[in-house]
């Protein structure tokens, strides 16, 4: 399958946008998107819940209105929150169009797609409404973005084949995680012959700051940045159609265009050192938390869980004082760990499948 619009391998993902005082930087935003499009890269994937509404609007104002619409790909997603019934999903996807100031989309996505919510978005016809609304030419092209185990994505592509490309999260830590299930997915979209979009090649940032063991090991290779090789490692398998990185500031940005700009898979030595990596990373107690923030929105008791998870894992790989100070400056306009009520809303909504309930008692056990 063609995408013709797209251009390369690499897209930016608007999750994880660079902020200042609770607000999106727009100047920073807007020298990314340069920098991103005039190196000949012209993917942009959003969702309507990303930094909290932000992420859409943002991307109106630094890309939309600053750049002709022919010269980049924007991908946007049906999330469950925002529609009950099948004619509420017609005025939502028009209502993004509006918020990211385009009239159409290039991608569109039934987004985080699982067992539960399937059953959700099939009694509400969003897949019948997607494929009408791609046939106006309101949405190119109509696929998911997925989090659940195989079985249930194996599924879902045979009840609806119309399926044109599948979001996976994807990356050397997960690939055999039986949590995730990465390998069985990406196996599952080669089945069907759909093409690959990579979310989370870099674990949500877990596989830039590693321990000292595991970094000293592809410090020793004496190439490229942490980050390189773990978007290397995704971007190489067969039939990734498009490798993802929700970038914060223009650091990053360059990094990953300087490893994706003169793209290389990795070599026999570079992967047998990613595999003593992903020893070292699972035979440790940390917390699997990419900072999605998903958790937090709904959350009655306001507790901000990535950062308190990221504490423990801290506190856990340094044995420093550090962790307790950041608890307190975390807990002081927010929810401590103990304030956890046990509602369960954070573990419906988790990508990684955290029992997130239990880490919390093990957050409030170390810090209060």
């Amino acid at each position: 399958m063609s995408f013709e619009k797209v251009k390369k391998n690499f897209g930016f993902g608007c999750m994880r946008l660079p902020m200042k005082s609770g607000k999106v930087d727009y100047a920073e935003f807007s020298r990314m998107a340069d920098a991103f499009l005039q190196a000949g890269f012209n993917y942009f994937d959003t969702a309507h819940g990303y930094l909290g509404g932000q992420s859409e609007t943002a991307i109106r104002d630094c890309v939309v209105k600053r750049h002709p619409r022919e010269s980049f790909t924007l991908t946007d997603k049906l999330t469950e929150p925002y529609f009950d019934r099948e004619e509420d999903i017609r005025p939502f996807i028009e209502k993004q169009l509006s918020l990211c100031g385009v009239e159409y989309f290039d991608f569109y996505l039934m987004h985080a797609q699982n067992a539960g919510n399937f059953e959700k978005f099939k009694r509400c016809r969003a897949y019948e409404t997607a494929f009408a609304l791609k046939e106006e030419g309101k949405l190119r092209h109509v696929g998911i973005s997925f989090h659940d185990k195989a079985a249930v994505l194996d599924r879902i592509l045979t009840e609806y084949p119309a399926i044109e490309v599948v979001q996976i999260q994807f990356n050397y830590v997960d690939y055999d995680n039986p949590g995730i299930e990465s390998r069985k997915c990406y196996d599952v979209c080669r089945k069907h012959n759909k093409p690959v979009i990579v979310m989370e090649p870099v674990k949500g940032g877990t596989l830039v700051g590693l321990p000292p063991e595991a970094d000293a090991i592809l410090r020793g290779l004496g190439g490229g940045s942490n980050a390189s090789y773990a978007l290397r490692f995704a971007a190489g398998f067969e039939g990734v159609f498009m490798t993802l990185s929700g970038m914060s500031n223009e650091a990053q940005m360059a990094d990953n265009l300087a490893t994706m700009g003169r793209f290389v898979p990795l070599s026999e030595e570079e992967h047998a050192a990613i595999l003593r990596v992903r020893a070292i990373l699972t035979g440790q107690e940390f917390i699997p938390c990419t900072a999605c923030r998903y958790c937090v929105d709904g959350c009655p008791k306001k507790i901000s869980i990535p950062d308190l998870f990221s504490c423990l894992n801290q506190k856990r790989r340094y044995r420093d004082w550090n962790s307790d100070v950041y608890y307190e400056n975390f807990t002081a306009t927010s929810g401590k760990a103990s304030d956890c009520i046990a509602c369960g809303r954070c573990e419906k909504v988790c990508p990684q499948h955290l029992e997130i309930r239990k880490l919390l008692k093990q957050v409030a056990k170390q810090f209060e």
